[in-house]
């Protein structure tokens, strides 16, 4: 080799070694550091918040966390403008701009406020337009009509229930009487009939004493009710009178003759017109 083309060849290898070198650099000052502290609203530390940075030029964003001492750190960043957005558990969202240069390191500290646990009440009915005297209720009113709609859902629990013995004590009347009759299906049909009439009677007993609502209105299913009241009242009352006496003559070895003859008329009448005024409020027609 000539001495010319050595040193052509040490001159070659030294531009190569410095073009290397220089990479390093050319990137260390072009790539921006943002930086910073996050604290709370006493100036505390605030650790593992997240913290995004978005470049608003290319959409790219870039995301780390702070550390325990609440500072935190995102190196290389591109020059330009970027949203930094700030969160941590317990915390109120925050959101600052900032602009990078070239190679620049850029502080920014951000303080969080504490999160807000206050929820907006729902409008009142005076927000949405009603005037105070018809949005202020009696607490008696309620009262009453709480304990109405109790007492009647107890009047219709206990109606039901009646059915259970109603139904019984029609089976066993038939060996009450005619030429079935025995003194055990006597005995066991009364039995029968007085469970009967006192469930009916302490079903009767929440109806009568629920409170009355002034100004409600009575639709058609229950005005067929009460109507039929009427009819199965009497007839529940009557029912054991009459039966009690048909009983005691048929004891006696009598023939049940007299007013106490009417005890299967009444009873079938009454038995039916209760059983129509279970169906008339069980039924929407």
């Amino acid at each position: 080799m000539t001495l010319p083309a050595s040193r052509l060849s040490v001159g070659v290898g030294i531009l190569v070694l410095c073009f290397a070198s220089s990479r390093p650099v050319l990137a260390q000052e072009t790539g921006a550091v943002l930086a910073g502290t996050i604290t709370g609203p006493s100036a505390s530390a605030v650790p593992n918040a997240k913290v995004s940075v978005k470049n608003a030029a290319s959409g790219q964003s870039t995301e780390t966390q702070s550390s325990a001492s609440g500072t935190y750190s995102l190196p290389n960043l591109a020059p330009g403008d970027y949203e930094v957005s700030v969160s941590a558990e317990g915390f109120g969202n925050k959101v600052a701009k900032v602009t990078l240069g070239a190679g620049a390191r850029q502080t920014l500290d951000l303080a969080l406020e504490a999160a807000s646990t206050n929820v907006a009440p729902p409008p009142s009915l005076g927000d949405l337009g009603f005037p105070p005297e018809q949005t202020k209720g009696s607490a008696a009113d309620q009262a009453r009509l709480d304990r109405r709609t109790h007492m009647l859902k107890m009047h219709q629990r206990f109606g039901l229930i009646t059915l259970a013995p109603l139904v019984a004590t029609i089976v066993a009347s038939s060996y009450a009487g005619g030429r079935h009759s025995t003194a055990t299906g006597r005995d066991v049909h009364g039995a029968l009939g007085a469970v009967t009439a006192g469930m009916y009677f302490t079903t009767a007993y929440f109806a009568i004493r629920a409170p009355r609502i002034p100004g409600t209105p009575t639709r058609g299913p229950i005005r067929l009710h009460k109507a039929l009241a009427w009819i199965h009242g009497p007839g529940m009352i009557l029912t054991p009178i009459l039966g009690a006496m048909a009983f005691s003559q048929e004891n006696r070895g009598e023939k049940v003759h007299g007013i106490a003859k009417a005890h299967g008329a009444v009873a079938t009448v009454t038995y039916a017109a209760f059983g129509l005024a279970v169906v008339s409020v069980s039924v929407k027609f």
